[in-house]
């Protein structure tokens, strides 16, 4: 299997089917308990449909103090201050207005990652643009367990991801 459209099917059908409450649960407290959890900036996406929710990270890194982006589109992908969401592209909750501001930490969504860190996402190439824009920024994916593969295909613009965390823990990367 390795055209992407059928692995995005075959991802999107184990993600949904991985997706709980408690493996949620268990990815926030990896998050807050690991060293990403001491940076200042975050940009994390809206959770929508399967994905790892965020909004209980999104709430936990607000309270502490830390500066929190999400995604908004305008051509290309934005991190803006977290604010007041409104339907945006896709259906995305985002804020209406916002400069673009840079973070140390990305979380992004997934549909599979290997263990070269290659990410495969819903195909639009937003998160690989904005990473190529953004290389100092620390690209950490989140996921299910169910969602790691042994290998992906890696097209030249694929910008690979530097950890994922999952339920069961994180996994860095040792080539980014």
């Amino acid at each position: 299997m390795t055209d992407k459209g059928t692995l995005r099917a075959h991802y999107l059908r184990l993600r949904a089917a991985a997706k709980s409450e408690q493996k949620d649960a268990a990815i926030l407290q990896n998050i807050l308990r690991s060293p990403f959890a001491e940076a200042e900036s975050f940009f994390i996406y809206c959770s929508v449909g399967s994905e790892v929710a965020t909004g209980a990270l999104i709430c936990a890194l607000l309270a502490a103090g830390k500066r929190v982006c999400v995604p908004r589109i305008e051509g290309d992908m934005l991190a803006v201050p977290y604010g007041l969401l409104e339907e945006g592209a896709f259906g995305i909750p985002a804020p209406r207005g916002g400069e673009d501001t840079f973070c140390d930490v990305v979380f992004a969504p997934l549909l599979a990652a290997d263990g070269r860190g290659v990410r495969l996402g819903q195909g639009g190439g937003y998160y690989d643009r904005y990473f190529a824009r953004r290389p100092q920024a620390l690209r950490v994916g989140l996921a299910y367990r169910a969602q790691l593969a042994s290998e992906l295909p890696r097209d030249t613009w694929d910008m690979p991801l530097h950890a994922v965390v999952t339920e069961e823990g994180i996994t860095r990367f040792p080539n980014t």
